[in-house]
């Protein structure tokens, strides 16, 4: 149905001077919304497509009181409160009305003030995955940052166990020259074990470290990032003004770039609290005021039982450390730190490696393999000795004579296993014979003699595997033989 050019004039007047709204044109001039839709469309304004009625329409009111009166209620808890009003819809749709209806009220953050050297603020930030040899390894970044001058220090690990916990705030408090009285935690496993309200159990590590270093450890309430904002805003510019585009080769020159970029530009940065300052000249105001630990320094290298195999290597990590071969199937400890593990049995240290963050690699100590080579050449020399003993006694004699004329045995050990390995048994106790009965106490001459024993078409023994030189067979003794022969002889001749 057509309008009227007075119909449409009304309509465009009564929307955009009066403000009405379709609706309400409509039903004054006696028109259907849709006509005065199309009218205003086609005259340039654009309109919200109008909304379809869904199955959650009917409990918008219901939400509504429902959220004023608990604001922070879940939309599965009201899901299962308006499935037993006859709601059959999905939680998506549902969902959307209740971020609609939900109470939006502005939380209000007192700035928090600090005096120098009173409080530090501590957080993991995780900076991804990195390539380390044939292992893949997460790349995290121990963050502490002083509340009050804003110093920041920072390093690297390839984990966020407790011991590159503690070892981030040995570094960080050599680099300031002192802790701060109190040290913020989110609610980080390596410093909060328990939390049941106001009720928290701190992990005992932290505690027993904290006692050292004479500080008190604080967690903050649960998200709550305002809290600790200093160090989530230290991480933030971490990113973006180190981290970005930066290239590394290995774990240790990523830590010597952060601790110049902690130094310089860092520090450098415009103080919040008086922009006339730098981070660094707070900083210098504040440092006197630290707490200076007194002592050692805290141990914080992992400790982990290890069983030694057969061979002379512990696994630790991923990796397998050599050990001395005297240790082999024992119980031992790996003591290990950022740099190196040591090997403990007891309270001695029996072998010490630079750590290695790889996979499946092998680190070994020169000294450890040259022990169990030589031990184990000398065991090799005597299973030769008894061999040849037992397949040919007379090379004893040999032997002996070699050691009276001071002639190296092992070489010539050696050669005599090569011999009984090529020859045989017989061919060579018949040769040492004739060198023992002629003088010539020399390998040449055992093998001239055996060319000369050998029988026509005799060929060398092909060599034979290691395992099946071990086995002696001795030759039988032909005498018994031409015994039985002669007896056999004289029964004939009484016979006859």
């Amino acid at each position: 149905m057509t309008t009227s050019a007075l119909t449409r004039a009304n309509v465009l007047r009564l929307f955009h001077a009066e403000g009405w709204r379709i609706g309400t044109i409509a039903a004054q001039l006696g028109l259907h919304h849709g006509t005065v839709r199309r009218i205003l469309q086609h005259n340039g304004v654009k309109l919200p497509a109008p909304k379809r009625r869904t199955k959650v329409d009917p409990y918008r009111a219901f939400i509504r009181e429902t959220l004023e009166k608990y604001p922070k209620l879940r939309a599965t808890r009201i899901l299962q409160m308006v499935r037993t009003r006859g709601y059959t819809g999905q939680i998506s749709r549902l969902r959307e009305v209740v971020r609609e209806l939900r109470p939006r009220r502005a939380e209000a953050y007192l700035r928090l003030a600090t005096l120098p050297g009173e409080q530090a603020q501590v957080d993991w930030a995780d900076f991804g995955k990195v390539r380390v040899g044939r292992a893949t390894r997460k790349l995290m970044a121990f963050v502490m940052v002083l509340s009050w001058s804003r110093a920041l220090f920072v390093r690297f690990f390839y984990d966020a166990r407790m011991p590159s916990f503690l070892a981030g705030h040995v570094h960080a408090f050599a680099y300031f020259g002192g802790a701060a009285r109190v040290v913020l935690y989110d609610n980080l496993k390596s410093a909060v074990l328990e939390r049941q309200g106001d009720a928290i159990r701190l992990h005992p590590t932290l505690v027993e470290f904290a006692g050292h270093y004479r500080y008190e450890p604080r967690p903050v309430a649960p998200r709550r990032g305002n809290e600790k904002g200093r160090v989530e805003r230290a991480i933030r510019y971490l990113r973006d003004a180190f981290f970005a585009g930066r290239t590394f080769v290995g774990l240790d020159d990523l830590n010597a770039q952060v601790l110049a970029f902690c130094q310089t530009l860092a520090m450098q940065r415009l103080w919040p609290d008086d922009r006339a300052r730098t981070v660094e000249s707070a900083f210098a105001e504040e440092r006197p005021l630290l707490l200076v630990a007194s002592g050692e320094p805290f141990p914080c290298a992992e400790q982990q039982p290890v069983r030694a195999g057969k061979t002379p290597y512990v696994r630790f990590d991923r990796n397998d450390y050599s050990i001395p071969h005297t240790h082999v199937c024992k119980e031992l400890v790996v003591v290990a730190d950022a740099e190196r593990v040591r090997v403990v049995d007891g309270t001695h240290v029996i072998a010490e490696h630079a750590r290695c963050y790889g996979a499946g690699e092998v680190l070994e100590d020169r000294s450890h393999i040259d022990a169990l080579w030589s031990e184990k050449t000398g065991a090799r020399t005597h299973r030769e000795l008894d061999r040849l003993r037992r397949a040919v006694p007379r090379s004893q004699d040999f032997l002996r004579a070699l050691a009276e004329r001071g002639e190296p045995l092992a070489r010539a050990t050696r050669q005599l296993e090569e011999l009984l390995d090529a020859h045989g048994a017989c061919l060579l106790e018949q040769a040492i014979d004739d060198a023992l009965a002629r003088e010539l106490l020399y390998i040449p001459a055992l093998r001239k003699a055996i060319e000369q024993l050998a029988p026509p078409g005799h060929r060398e023994a092909p060599e034979l595997p290691t395992r099946l030189r071990a086995i002696v067979v001795r030759p039988h003794d032909l005498r018994t033989y031409d015994a039985l022969t002669a007896e056999e002889n004289d029964d004939g001749d009484e016979d006859t």
